[in-house]
């Protein structure tokens, strides 16, 4: 027979019908080709790609630069992100970009009606240990778009679009990776 996964709970307001139905997620292909076109508009007004990893390492140099000017100015990680003298990380585009993501997420939740508080998960491990796995996920992401120098928006999704060679080889190597690493976690989602 097959397997059989237990429905996600049912909150108090879903049994009272106070949370409207949500809407079904927009179709993959659609959403890529969406990206796809942010990234060429990007490319074309902007002149380079997107990233992430930027705007957190401008808002860590920033407050360096506020806390420890001297520091910051003498410090060759920082004064990379310094070069352009800003004064407040708000005149990073990355960090635009970045509470745009946010504020776009948030509204397009709220627009399809799966905007709530809930830890996604599966039925055999709790909210706390989710969250660990995700925090020690996000971690080890941090830590390794660091020391390659650009998160996988910056190196799949803009060196790839420029065809670069280590850029592809990212991809290839984090898809293996992941798939590689889905057995160990499959408690999680199953």
């Amino acid at each position: 027979m097959g397997t059989q996964v237990a429905p996600h709970p049912i909150s108090p307001a879903q049994e009272r019908g106070a949370v409207r139905a949500a809407r079904p997620y927009l179709n993959p292909y659609a959403a890529g080709v969406g990206v796809g076109l942010v990234l060429l508009l990007t490319f074309v007004v902007l002149g380079h790609g997107l990233g992430a990893t930027g705007a957190f390492s401008t808002l860590v140099a920033t407050g360096a630069a506020t806390v420890a000017p001297g520091h910051a100015a003498g410090s060759l990680p920082y004064a990379a992100y310094l070069e352009h003298g800003l004064a407040s990380p708000l005149r990073d585009w990355l960090v635009l970009e970045i509470v745009g993501v946010t504020l776009g997420a948030v509204a397009s939740a709220v627009a399809a009606g799966r905007y709530r508080r809930v830890v996604e998960r599966g039925p055999r491990i709790g909210a706390a240990a989710r969250m660990r796995y995700a925090f020690a996920g996000g971690l080890i992401m941090a830590i390794g778009a660091k020391l390659a120098r650009g998160c996988t928006s910056g190196l799949a999704l803009s060196g790839g679009a420029v065809l670069s060679v280590g850029a592809w080889l990212f991809i290839v190597a984090a898809f293996g990776a992941g798939y590689a690493a889905a057995p160990l976690f499959r408690k999680a989602w199953t």
